[in-house]
């Protein structure tokens, strides 16, 4: 007979898409791979009590709280799921943190630089496993990218380029809530671009320097408690140039007021030997020119990221009939609970850290209009 297999109590703190998006992903994970432990969905915290029973009902967990910090002391909780907005993350990553829990946190680590070192550095001092939300790196298309660069497939990197496009804050009727509230929902940079941010410092390496611009189109909007119009202070459209450590160059572009554009980003590599770029909408396919082929063949191939010799692919369906959205997060739930023993996570709270830098001096870039050195933001938290 085989050992039983030990159950890991998750605590989920937040109800909306993210905290449904984490449950789903925990109850799915052992359906896609064979894990060393079995996740159990114990709690789940809210500050609205129906709403968060209901949710709780809905997603699978056995029980609920009011309190995120009744969660973090329950003796049963071996996993702190942050998946609150932006301004509440560093409060409750760092709490968990001290009651010696490992804890998995949403993007982005905070709302602003000082407030996230103060996450990052109660997770050293615990010495907890520790994980940040950037779930589209465990798409297999994505996966297949970082591996093709780390093979050489397109040489020297030259160019990353990137951009994340919706149109959430389009319409001005739209009514005021925490979305347009910097300390609690960070900037459209820090929410949209932090995913790119991730992935330019994940295939490319760190970056440097750079300059940006900002533009918050509707300025105020009408907050549904009073009535009353209020000031909108994050920005609605953001882009930025780049320049990496490394040498290479790179333009991002963050907005959410673009008419038809529910939730789309591309990122592209261009190195001395070919070039490599995805599409979300597109999701299981991998565009690549190859500079080494023959002049015949010139143009950009479509790779299926669904062949078995692809990452994650085998552990999923026949190829031919891809993943989605969901796929990134049971991925992602996969891959932390596969490593639960050795408590080696990746992407960890540190890569949180440094992708919250590179946020900052974009934010201090358009704000102050000029070049931000990177190091300039951890310089001045010190």
């Amino acid at each position: 007979m085989s050992a039983p297999v030990r159950e890991v109590g998750i605590g989920i703190v937040g109800y909306g898409i993210m905290g449904k998006a984490h449950s789903y992903a925990y109850t799915a994970a052992p359906r896609i791979r064979e894990l060393p432990v079995r996740p159990r969905l114990r709690l789940m915290s809210g500050r609205n009590a129906e709403a968060v029973r209901a949710a709780a009902r809905a997603y699978g967990v056995e029980e609920t709280t009011g309190d995120w910090r009744a969660l973090v002391d329950h003796p049963d909780i071996d996993i702190v799921d942050v998946c609150t907005p932006p301004g509440t993350h560093a409060e409750i990553v760092a709490a968990a943190a001290a009651a010696g829990k490992a804890v998995l946190c949403e993007k982005p680590l905070a709302a602003d630089y000082a407030t996230a070192l103060g996450a990052a550095d109660a997770v050293r001092r615990a010495g907890v496993p520790n994980a940040i939300g950037f779930n589209y790196r465990r798409l297999p298309a994505v996966s297949l990218m970082k591996r093709m660069i780390d093979e050489g497939r397109v040489g020297e990197i030259l160019l990353f380029r990137a951009s994340f496009l919706s149109d959430e804050f389009l319409d001005p009727s739209v009514p005021f809530d925490w979305r347009f509230e910097r300390a609690m929902g960070g900037t459209t940079i820090s929410d949209l671009g932090a995913h790119l941010i991730d992935m330019a410092l994940w295939m490319v390496g760190d970056i440097a320097d750079v300059s940006a611009q900002s533009r918050t189109f509707t300025t105020e909007r009408v907050d549904p408690g009073s009535g009353r119009p209020r000031r909108v202070d994050v920005d609605e459209a953001s882009s930025a140039l780049v320049t990496f450590a490394s040498g290479a160059r790179g333009s991002f572009e963050m907005a959410r007021t673009c008419a038809r554009r529910p939730c789309d980003f591309w990122v592209e590599v261009n190195g001395t030997q070919g070039t490599l770029r995805f599409d979300y909408p597109r999701l299981n396919e991998l565009l690549y020119g190859d500079a080494r082929e023959d002049g015949s063949l010139y143009g950009m191939r479509v790779i299926r990221a669904e062949h078995e010799s692809h990452p994650y692919a085998a552990q999923w369906w026949p190829i031919g009939q891809g993943v989605g959205y969901d796929a990134s997060f049971i991925n992602q739930a996969a891959d932390l609970l596969e490593r639960w023993l050795d408590g080696e996570w990746d992407p960890s709270i540190e890569t949180g850290l440094r992708v919250q830098a590179v946020c900052e001096a974009m934010e201090r870039s358009a704000e102050e209009r000029r070049w931000v050195g990177v190091d300039e933001i951890a310089a001045k938290a010190l």
